[in-house]
């Protein structure tokens, strides 16, 4: 059977204000080993200050990966979506997304995760944008072919929730084996797409999965006129993407995907994160994949 490992996104503890080391310990209480957090360049008072579930580039990778093992936890992937669609993409988005890259590399993270912006790109026509984010693209892929670290394109904004223009994106680096994408189930679903049929036309180049479900009433009121959920506040299978997540669990286990399924939802300071996990541990024991854990992460490793 394929293994897959889950994890959550460390913005299911942005309301409650909790820290990184707070998330690490969650996921350690309830037996989770994969993690994903946003990263910032610098420092801010809410991220020294312990109330902000994220990390940054100023922090040294390997001890933070030390730390993350003591807790039998590593990283899925860090989170560097800053929008390359804008006219700042190639000033300020590239050299951002490039110092994640090298940072993952130190910090033993396999994935960084890249994306467009919400809206149309002040300024540029829909060619224009594609231009410069291909050009942006082929600096960024530079770097992470060096770091051997694979970059996804998460379906997030404007241009990605378009299988079209997200298809030429998926190809802006040719055959390289270091740009994936990450699908998101809920953005897919928001912005108006069928996800099942939207998976199954990238299952070849989806490297990461952000598991997410939409409210009834959210899709009510904004299905087909948005690109992207900031955060599901809703619990994974309480929503009405539920039965879309399960195909698409059904779709992954068929290929073999053998990568990181992420959890994002509000959290609640846990319990939302919590049943959102039980959930998905039903489900994918149902399509038959069994859950995989890190070989540091083995009660072996861990007495």
């Amino acid at each position: 059977m394929p293994e897959i490992g889950i994890g959550f996104h460390t913005d299911a503890f942005n309301s409650s204000h909790k820290s990184f080391e707070q998330a690490l310990v969650w996921a350690q209480e309830n037996d989770v080993h994969y993690i994903e957090p946003g990263v910032i360049e610098g420092a801010c008072w809410i991220h020294g200050l312990g109330y902000f579930p994220h990390i940054s580039l100023l922090e040294d990778p390997v001890l933070l990966r030390r730390k993350m093992e003591g807790y039998g936890v590593e990283f899925s992937q860090i989170d560097a979506a800053y929008p390359l669609s804008g006219l700042d993409g190639m000033s300020v988005g590239v050299p951002y997304v490039q110092k994640a890259i090298s940072w993952a590399s130190l910090a033993g993270c396999p994935r960084v995760a890249t994306t467009d912006g919400l809206h149309k790109p002040e300024g540029l026509t829909d060619r224009e944008a594609l231009d410069l984010m291909k050009r942006s693209y082929g600096e960024i892929i530079r770097v992470a072919e060096a770091h051997e670290v694979t970059v996804t394109i998460e379906v997030h904004g404007y241009f990605t929730t378009r299988a079209e223009s997200l298809g030429e994106m998926l190809d802006f680096c040719g055959d390289s084996p270091w740009l994936r994408l990450n699908l998101d189930t809920g953005n897919t679903f928001i912005a108006g797409n069928d996800p099942v049929e939207f998976a199954g036309r990238f299952l070849d180049k989806i490297h990461h999965v952000h598991i997410k479900d939409v409210s009834e009433s959210l899709a009510a009121a904004v299905r087909g006129g948005a690109t992207g959920i900031a955060i599901s506040h809703v619990a994974a299978g309480d929503g009405v993407n539920a039965d879309n997540i399960r195909v698409i669990l059904r779709q992954l286990a068929d290929r073999g995907f053998d990568g990181v399924l992420s959890i994002e939802c509000e959290g609640q300071g846990g319990p939302m994160l919590a049943d959102s996990l039980a959930w998905l541990r039903r489900e994918i024991a149902h399509v038959g994949f069994t859950e995989r854990v890190p070989l540091f992460a083995s009660p072996a490793a861990l007495v």
